[in-house]
């Protein structure tokens, strides 16, 4: 009986942790949403509750023990499933129609290839995205499998979780100053986007850049980096970008993560006389 008593007792007191977490978490809501008369509700819900739970252990005292405790978890399950029917449920993006032909203007974004390529690939990416840095080897085995054939557009789409992502790209726009961004934009993806002084350094030796240059172009031009970012980003919002990296093939968006998914997209564009490298 006195362990039956306390078990009863802890229940209560988790009951009571929970429910009052419910009702803060709920009042705190409904005082954004509307007006705080839904809190009043819920708090004398929750007397209610208690109360009723009382009344249940008083009569567990009087050696109905085991009906009581029954009854408690009846009356836990049953706000349990109150506040199950209250939670709302998140708002899944609606399935992505791979058929649909975006719009994607080259505008000043920098383009890897042959400028009048008959196969575009747009990529919103991300330099210090672990997964735009494995995937671009699959873009260059897709450039080197059709010379002449497919061009590559980047477009800067920085996650706000990379610190590092933002600068990374506007260090890769002063390196094409000096017509280098690809070679930068390789760095960038195998470093994680570092831009620490001591990398910049080993970046623009290892390209042949000039140093000073390169750091004036970086922190001078800013705004002008800032605001080809912020192009970029608006761009990906209107062309659901949900993720990096995110490849278009020719305005349609791709699934395609290696090269065969890539040759099966991209030779029926080219035709039965591709002539791509195998």
């Amino acid at each position: 009986m006195e362990n039956k008593s306390s078990l009863i007792i802890v229940l209560l007191v988790i009951l009571i942790g929970v429910v009052s977490g419910v009702g803060l978490l709920t009042g705190v809501n409904n005082a954004v949403r509307a007006s705080l008369s839904p809190i009043y509700a819920k708090l004398a819900e929750i007397d209610r509750t208690e109360k009723s739970i009382e009344n249940k252990l008083n009569a567990g005292g009087n050696g109905n023990s085991n009906a009581s405790l029954i009854a408690i978890q009846n009356e836990l399950s049953q706000i349990k499933n109150k506040i199950n029917a209250n939670v709302e449920q998140p708002q899944m993006p609606p399935p992505e129609d791979m058929n649909k032909v975006y719009t994607i203007p080259s505008g000043t974004s920098a383009i890897i290839g042959k400028k009048d390529a008959p196969v575009t690939i747009v990529e919103f990416s991300d330099f210090q995205c672990p997964f735009c840095a494995r995937f671009y080897s699959v873009i260059k085995d897709v450039m080197a499998a059709y010379p002449d054939k497919v061009r590559v557009i980047i477009k800067h789409f920085p996650l706000p979780f990379h610190s590092n992502a933002r600068p990374a790209a506007k260090l890769a726009m002063a390196a094409n100053e000096q017509g280098k961004f690809q070679g930068m934009m390789e760095s960038l993806l195998a470093s994680g986007g570092d831009v620490t002084e001591p990398k910049i350094k080993e970046y623009a030796k290892k390209l042949g850049l000039d140093y000073n240059k390169l750091v004036a172009d970086y922190k001078n031009q800013d705004a002008r980096w800032e605001k080809q970012i912020q192009d970029d980003m608006q761009l990906g919002a209107g062309v659901d970008v949900r993720g990096t990296p995110t490849f278009y093939l020719n305005g349609r968006k791709t699934n395609a993560r290696d090269l065969g998914s890539f040759k099966s997209q991209i030779d029926p564009i080219l035709g039965p006389h591709t002539g791509h490298s195998q």
